[in-house]
């Protein structure tokens, strides 16, 4: 029985909790050979290759074959949240959006500082966490015909899946990304608010 998963599992260090569990890597084929999949990992039992340690099915066979592969990921930013309550306060902080203008600004962010030049293209600013979802789904490749358009207009497709394999977000993956878009937009901006106060007390 095919079963289609795609569950991604952020970390600050992924390596941390993995030690913890019992789990098998995934693995991918490259060069011909089977070799150790970057984020993917097995909770139940799944042939094992005895010499590398890793599935001995390569991972979309094994999805095929009803194999559950979660993908832990590690995300930097999550090591500069110091606790829950940290991560709640920055998500619950409104961002300052005006500040995604500011090109050095925007080249510091998670997921979107290498698409400055797509974001001052979009005709309306990204002011909220829906936009931003739209905006990160407009820069795969599936979806770039939408840039330039109004938000209204982008979101009546957006999240349709095309009819080839090109890749495109879903809106989960989407809105999941953006709130940590502006969990890291609000890192940075408290960051700078703490070190303009300790230089105007100098």
């Amino acid at each position: 029985m095919k079963f289609k998963s795609d569950i991604d599992i952020d970390f600050a260090n992924r390596d941390q909790i993995l030690a913890l569990l019992k789990h098998t890597s995934a693995s991918i084929i490259k060069d011909d050979k089977l070799t150790k999949h970057n984020t993917g990992v097995y909770f139940t039992n799944i042939p094992v290759d005895p010499f590398t340690g890793l599935s001995n099915v390569e991972y979309h066979t094994a999805e095929e074959r009803g194999y559950l592969k979660l993908d832990f990921l590690n995300v930097g930013v999550y090591q500069q949240i110091r606790d829950e309550d940290h991560l709640t306060q920055l998500l619950n902080q409104s961002p300052n959006w005006a500040k995604l203008y500011d090109q050095k600004f925007c080249e510091q962010l998670i997921h979107i500082g290498n698409h400055y030049d797509t974001l001052i293209n979009m005709p309306e600013a990204v002011t909220s966490i829906p936009r931003m979802a739209m905006l990160l789904s407009v820069i795969r490749p599936a979806k770039r015909h939408l840039i330039g358009q109004n938000w209204e207009e982008i979101a009546k497709t957006v999240w349709q899946k095309p009819n080839d394999d090109s890749y495109f977000f879903k809106k989960s993956h989407a809105v999941a990304y953006a709130h940590l878009v502006v969990v890291h937009m609000n890192l940075l901006t408290n960051a700078e608010d703490v070190i303009n106060r300790f230089v105007e007390q100098e």
